[in-house]
Parts: structure tokens; C-alpha cells; sequence
């Protein structure tokens, strides 16, 4: 009996994973499968500020930005860019968790702790702004955690309807809402699933670029459709791409990164 209960776990452990299981992304030791990309720390909050610095590049953190304490990955936001994976993805279910730390950067000071994570990242860095990937984003935000945003032109189709903050005009997702086509802009997310500051919130991504799926410690908070990119005076779809994970003028943290390949499409999940 003992001999084959030997050889049966044997069989086992020699076995690929299956397509389903957990693959984690950070092992909380250094920065092994990602890399960083540095800007510069911008002289305003304007939007598409155009800055005469240059960026620090790739790979080139002196200030550690990004780094590894205390078996986390602490993004310091001091300096705009994004830690970028050296894989890209296609067809995943992404699940990490995230909390603030405590310290703000100028011209940041007095707006909402700020990060992001960028999905189907893809061309050159700095292509957004001078400091992101072309990609869509899940954005990280002090009460607007589950936001989508564009970012370098890239569009989706989405149920939602007209908002504005100001003069900016933008829309708000509602799955009973009618379908709205060629979106390429903000979209914020439904309802208010974040913990207080400090706490560890949970946050997924489930795509296979026909739908893309935010969640916010289990809450369903965005649903878009039919991922694309502009290539050539059109569009074409993107389904596969790196991911990044912004710097942005707030003390951020990240642990239990992770991705898992789907086993249905994501419209099923």
C-alpha cells in the first residue's frame, strides 16, 4: 500500500499544472518577471501635461520606486511610470491585493491616493502621457477603485450613461443601460466595495478581450466589451498584452499577485 500511495504522488507532482491553477506573479523577495519603467515626477496635475523632462527609461530606478519591503511590493509614487510584466496574458483571470501606505507626492498632495493596474498593455512605454502603456485600465483610486479608463486611444463597447466632473464629460457604467459603442474614455464603476484606508482590498480582472470584467472584494463593478486598439486608421482587436501596474503620486502596496488561465469565456464568469 505504501508503495503505491508513493507512486501515485510521484505521478502526480510530475504533472503540468492544469490550465486552471493559480500562477502567482510576485514572489516577495525582488522583482523577478517585472520590470520597472520610470518617468519623471510631473511639474502640475494638468491633464496631457507636456513636460520638458525627460523620462528615467527602462529599468533605470535609481529612487527605487519600485521595490520589495517587507515581503510586499511597495510602489512609492515619488515618480510617475509603471512596473511592467515581462509576460503578456491573454484569456486570464488576474487577482491581486492592494492597500495605501501613507505617503503623497506633489502635485498630488491634495488629490485622492492614485495608482492603477493596466491590462492588455501593449507598444512603447510612455506611450500614455509619457509615463503608461497603451492598455486599458483598472483604476486604483481612493473611492474609485473598478474605474475603467483608456489609455493611448484603445476602445470597448459598454452599457452606460452620460456623467461629467466639471467640463469633463465621461460616462458611467449601468448594465441596464443601453449599449454604447466606440468608448475611449473614463468609465466609472458601479456601486462602493472598498474597505477603509489601510485595509487590504481584492481586486480581479477576468478577460478574454471579448469581455472584460472588473471586481472589487467580490463585487462585479465593470463590464465592457469587444477590446481594440487603433492600428493604421483603424482598429483592430487587442486580447493579449503585459500588464502594468502605475506609479502615481501615492504610497501604494501590493501582495498575493496572481493569474489563472480561463476555462470558459469571460462572459460566462
Amino acid at each position: 500500500m505504501k508503495a503505491v500511495l508513493i507512486s501515485s504522488l510521484c505521478l502526480m507532482l510530475s504533472q503540468p499544472l492544469l490550465a486552471s491553477e493559480w500562477r502567482s506573479l510576485f514572489n516577495g523577495k525582488d522583482l523577478t518577471g517585472w520590470q520597472p519603467y520610470v518617468s519623471y515626477q510631473p511639474e502640475t496635475n494638468a491633464h496631457n501635461l507636456i513636460s520638458k523632462q525627460q523620462p528615467q527609461g527602462l529599468n533605470n530606478d535609481p529612487n527605487r520606486i519600485f521595490s520589495v519591503v517587507d515581503g510586499l511590493l511597495r510602489v512609492s509614487g515619488a515618480e510617475w511610470g509603471g512596473l511592467t510584466s515581462v509576460d503578456e496574458f491573454e484569456n486570464f483571470h488576474l487577482q491581486l491585493e492592494v492597500k495605501w501606505g501613507k505617503q503623497k507626492w506633489y502635485p498630488r498632495l491634495e488629490a485622492p491616493m492614485d495608482s492603477g493596474l493596466l491590462y492588455f498593455a501593449v507598444g512603447p512605454q510612455g506611450a500614455q502621457s509619457g509615463h503608461w502603456m497603451r492598455s486599458h485600465e483598472f483604476q486604483i483610486q481612493q473611492g474609485d477603485h473598478g474605474d475603467y479608463h483608456s489609455l493611448d486611444g484603445v476602445i470597448i463597447d459598454v452599457h452606460a450613461t452620460d456623467t461629467h466632473i466639471g467640463d469633463w464629460k465621461f460616462y458611467k457604467y449601468d448594465p441596464k443601460a443601453p449599449l454604447r459603442k466606440n468608448i475611449a474614455d473614463r468609465v466609472l464603476k458601479l456601486g462602493l466595495h472598498e474597505k477603509p484606508a489601510g485595509e487590504w482590498d481584492l481586486l480581479e480582472v477576468i478577460t478574454d478581450g471579448k469581455t472584460l470584467i472588473h471586481k472589487v472584494n467580490g463585487h462585479e463593478v465593470f463590464r465592457g466589451f469587444n477590446s481594440r486598439q487603433p492600428i493604421a486608421g483603424g482598429f483592430a482587436p487587442l486580447t493579449r498584452g503585459k500588464l502594468q501596474i502605475q506609479s502615481e503620486g501615492a504610497e501604494t502596496f501590493f501582495r498575493n499577485i496572481r493569474v489563472r488561465s480561463l476555462t470558459k469565456p469571460a462572459a460566462e464568469y
